[in-house]
This record gives C-alpha cells, sequence and structure tokens, in this order.
C-alpha cells in the first residue's frame, strides 16, 4: 500500500521532514474583488491566463463555431493537491494521518516504545524518515485501513472541523484557491462535466470536498485501498483493508480517467509532473482542448516553488506547457487572492 496518502512514497516520505520546519505565514491581501456578474472569474487580473480560459470556454460553446463541442463532450478534470488546494509545508492527508496516530495513541500504550509510531509521537520526524517505507505503510495501515467506510469518513469530517493547518492556522478546507473555485463554477454553469482527479485517496477527498467544489462524489477519483463486502447480519458494510488497489498519479490518470469517465477530458488542470500524462491525454482529443497549468509562484501569499521540490515538482510539465503552448497561470500575477476567506478581510 504506496500511495493513499501521497502522489508516491518517496515525496511522502520527504513531505514529512517538511512537516516539522517552521513556514512563516505571510498572508497579505492584494486589491479586494468586486465580484460582477459580467465578469466569470473576478479574483483573476486582467491577464493572458483568463482571456485564453474565457476565449476557449465561448468558442467551444459557440454552436456556430466550427470548435464547438456537445454539451455530452465537455470533461473537464482537475488534480486536487497543489491545483484546488495547497499541498505545503506536506500533503493534507500526511497532517491526518499523522494527527490520527496521535489520536489513537490512547488505546495503544505499545507504541510509545514501537517504531514508527514512538517517532510519531515524540514529533521526531527524523526517525520517523530512517523507518523508511516499511514505517510508513505501519502508519498507513494504523489509519487509514481496518474501519468500515462510514467510520473513516467520520473520522475525517472530524479532522476537518477541528484541527487547523500548522502555518496557515485556519481549517484545511479553507485552503481551497478562490480562483479555481471560480473556474470550476464557470466552467459548470457552461455545461462541462467537472472531475477531480487525483493521486490523493479518494475516500479522504470524498468526506467533504464534494460542497466546496460543486462536484458529486461519483466524479471524484483518486488512490483507493482495496475493500470488501461484509452483509453484517442485515446491516451491509464496506471494509477497508490494508491493501493498494490503484495509485493514481502519473500515467495511473489517464488510465482511470479511461476507465471510469470513458472520454477524454477537453480541458485538464494541474500543477505538477504528476499531472503530464492526463494534460497529454486531453492534448491528445479530437475536439479542441485547453491544458491549464497552476505554477506557485507567490512566496508571500501562498508558496513559491516547481523544479527542484520535493512536493509538487513542476519540471516536465513546465517544460512541455511552454513547448507547446499550454496555458500557465503565474500565481503571484494572475490572482488577485489565493483563499475564499480573504474575500472578507
Amino acid at each position: 500500500m504506496r500511495s493513499i496518502i501521497i502522489k508516491s512514497i518517496s515525496i511522502f516520505l520527504i513531505s514529512i521532514l517538511l512537516f516539522s520546519c517552521a513556514q512563516s505565514d505571510k498572508t497579505e491581501t492584494t486589491d479586494k474583488v468586486a465580484v460582477t456578474n459580467s465578469d466569470p472569474l473576478p479574483s483573476w487580473n486582467n491577464v493572458n491566463s483568463k482571456k485564453e480560459i474565457i476565449d476557449f470556454v465561448n468558442t467551444v460553446t459557440d454552436k456556430n463555431n466550427p470548435n464547438f463541442i456537445p454539451i455530452a463532450d465537455r470533461i473537464a478534470t482537475f488534480d486536487n493537491d497543489g491545483n484546488l488546494w495547497s499541498e505545503q509545508p506536506a500533503y493534507f492527508q500526511l497532517f491526518f494521518a499523522i494527527d490520527r496516530i496521535k489520536e489513537l495513541a490512547i488505546d495503544h500504550p505499545e507504541w510509545k516504545n514501537q517504531q514508527p509510531f514512538k517517532a510519531v509521537l515524540e514529533n521526531d520526524m527524523e526517525e520517523l524518515k530512517k523507518q523508511g517505507e516499511h514505517g510508513l505503510l505501519e502508519l498507513v495501515m494504523a489509519t487509514h485501513a481496518g474501519n468500515t467506510t462510514e467510520e473513516f469518513e467520520a473520522d475525517i469530517k472530524d479532522w476537518i472541523a477541528t484541527t487547523k493547518h500548522p502555518t496557515k492556522n485556519v481549517s484545511y478546507d479553507k485552503l481551497v484557491y478562490q480562483p479555481m473555485l471560480e473556474l470550476l463554477q464557470y466552467l459548470q454553469e457552461n455545461d462541462f462535466k467537472t472531475y477531480v482527479v487525483s493521486g490523493g485517496g479518494v475516500d479522504f477527498m470524498r468526506a467533504f470536498v464534494s460542497p466546496i467544489y460543486n462536484i458529486p462524489s461519483e466524479q471524484i477519483i483518486g488512490s483507493r485501498i482495496k475493500t470488501k463486502f461484509k452483509y453484517n447480519n442485515g446491516d451491509p458494510k464496506i471494509v477497508r483493508l490494508p491493501e493498494l488497489d490503484f495509485i493514481n498519479d502519473k500515467d495511473g490518470k489517464p488510465l482511470n480517467i479511461q476507465r471510469i469517465i470513458g472520454k477524454k477530458p477537453v480541458f485538464s488542470s494541474g500543477n505538477s509532473d504528476g499531472d503530464l500524462p492526463m494534460m497529454q491525454y486531453a492534448a491528445s482529443n479530437i475536439y479542441k482542448s485547453f491544458m491549464l497549468y497552476v505554477h506557485h509562484t507567490d512566496s508571500i501569499r501562498e508558496w513559491a516553488y516547481d523544479r527542484n521540490s520535493h512536493i509538487g515538482r513542476l519540471d516536465k510539465g513546465l517544460d512541455q506547457a511552454n513547448k507547446d503552448g499550454w496555458t500557465v497561470i503565474d500565481m503571484e500575477k494572475d490572482w488577485k487572492l489565493i483563499y475564499p476567506f480573504e474575500l472578507t478581510e
């Protein structure tokens, strides 16, 4: 079981170290957004990325345009971590796993002297890294398996309701990107069927993101562990097993898109090399397609990282975007604000 929490084991392990690093929260709000009916993307500055998105939507929804796309084929896929919400200094699902270990420790006194749990309980991230893949698997099995889907969902909802991000000091569900929420709504209003296609755990996301993105659970696609059905004396349950079923990252994204959606996207958005195969798949559509990368360039309001980052590395994807003329969002320059709570500050 390798990537329920993250997009890859190696990135996951390195991100554990970042969890202990102090990050300065220097959130500064730029000009406030005046929402008007005439502007579908009010949190965006008047930049090329905004213009290109609107031009694409106007073109493919115009029945008189040769590039018109029928409603049934207007499929839009969005990565989640780093694309619809923040992913620094570690993936949100990693924070959930660590917090769950600490919460469950009361029923496991043996963990005080047993690695890798001891390292988590002592906030010793250097020692946790030394535990390697085997140690990580133990943490995942202890927090993500052995329960029913209902129990797992309840644990996540309780965590979201009671826990704050370590540097932004707001609940994790508030760290979604306001400009991307506007983009989702704009596409939905123009009859695009929007999907989340993420390397994160599908059940983790489904527990709380549907109302935030206005995307139903069946349109949220992610990594998953194996499950089994129990009739349970007339009270049927789906039980989560400590075994990987599918990693929805890199090549896994187009594979799962074909398997679950059955159509190529005409609009695809991501922020890392892990999203590149999904973008390449969308670019091969017979219809006019739109590939959108979020480039994290804002070290003040969010974080700045790309080619050398251990989380959300954007290297090969950035090269192909520049080569093929895909749209790249410069977060610092293109967005008036980052998070929804800035609207009321």
